[in-house]
């Protein structure tokens, strides 16, 4: 099983992960933020991850730091569950709809962080997460994750639609790199 527990504590956040990534959708999530919940849930859910995640963040601030630290924490928890050993699949490219809205989720295994994100909104917020901070959790995520992810939004106009077709996206395309499809590493250099 490809899983880990981990805490991440600072002056603006308190967050504690169980991540496995061969599980059974077991979800639980409290971020204090309700929309990002929903969002983190259809993450699990569509990945068919086990995640356990909470967060005590400085929301009285605004919503950045815990959106951020979030995103640092499951990039974290996401590098440290798998298994760069074996051979992955490590890339994965998705066209995910949510009705009227069309998203494409590429992503690299590759142990190298970058975020190339084009998704426009038109609301500041959805519920109590901001719109701007979306591409914040992502940039997050991969920077700790070691991935290389490139999220585009080909088509939209709700952007609550908008939103879940990214989160679902991402965890599609999540999900189908990180099969195991032999023993070797799937990189030329044997390093991942």
């Amino acid at each position: 099983m490809r899983k880990t527990t981990l805490n991440r504590k600072t002056n603006e956040t308190d967050i504690a992960i169980s991540l496995n990534l061969d599980g059974n959708r077991e979800i639980t999530i409290d971020t204090g933020i309700g929309f990002l919940d929903h969002m983190l849930t259809l993450f699990a859910f569509h990945g068919n991850f086990d995640l356990t995640l909470t967060c005590k963040g400085d929301l009285v601030t605004d919503d950045h730091h815990t959106v951020e630290d979030i995103g640092l924490a499951l990039g974290e928890a996401i590098f440290d569950a798998l298994d760069r050993t074996k051979g992955l699949k490590r890339y994965s490219a998705v066209y995910l709809p949510m009705d009227e809205s069309l998203v494409r989720a590429v992503i690299d295994i590759s142990g190298r962080s970058h975020l190339s994100f084009r998704a426009a909104f038109t609301r500041e917020n959805l519920g109590a997460l901001a719109t701007e901070n979306i591409k914040e959790f992502f940039s997050a995520l991969a920077k700790k994750a070691g991935i290389t992810i490139h999220i585009d939004l080909l088509h939209g106009d709700n952007d609550h639609h908008k939103a879940e077709a990214i989160f679902k996206g991402f965890a599609n395309a999540l999900k189908e790199a990180i099969i195991i499809q032999s023993d070797d590493v799937t990189s030329t250099k044997g390093v991942l």
